[in-house]
């Protein structure tokens, strides 16, 4: 699907703010609702967005400390990371988990209430799956943290 300049700005609203009426959002990107209602149905049809979702307040609900987690393997075969695969998807905890390149094999963000819960984390994490060396590093402030991509919209 090609975006125009009319998709980018419809895309940089719904990012902005999803829980917007599409009347606002027609106004704010110089359109009418019904073009804006099938241009957001087609970006959602070829997956370039998917569902509207909540942003909470992890602070606020409890989940006060933020670890971003390095994990160090001896082990690259399919089989171990199938398994470490399931561990993650299963740990609700664990919000993102990338494979990096260079001396460090993965990084996990792990939101949890506090360091006896990211204990328990870790504890379950290597009960499932054999992990050379992990280091937990504890986020001390969130300076900026945005799910908006930086969408040219000229």
């Amino acid at each position: 699907m090609r975006l125009d300049r009319l998709n980018r700005r419809i895309l940089a609203e719904l990012q902005r703010d999803a829980g917007q009426s599409l009347e606002t959002i027609a106004k704010k990107v110089g359109s009418s609702k019904t073009p804006v209602w099938a241009r957001i149905q087609k970006m959602r049809n070829a997956e370039i967005i998917g569902p509207p979702i909540v942003i909470a307040d992890p602070e606020k609900l409890g989940f006060e400390a933020c670890f971003f987690v390095l994990v160090r393997t001896s082990e690259h075969d399919a089989a171990w990371q199938e398994q470490f695969l399931e561990a993650l998807l299963d740990r609700p905890e664990v919000l993102e988990a990338h494979r990096l390149a260079g001396d460090i094999d993965y990084i996990l963000k792990v939101r949890v209430a506090n360091a006896r819960e990211y204990d328990t984390f870790y504890q379950a994490l290597i009960a499932r799956v054999r992990i050379y060396n992990v280091t937990a590093l504890l986020s001390m402030q969130e300076i900026k943290s945005m799910t908006a991509l930086p969408i040219d919209t000229s």
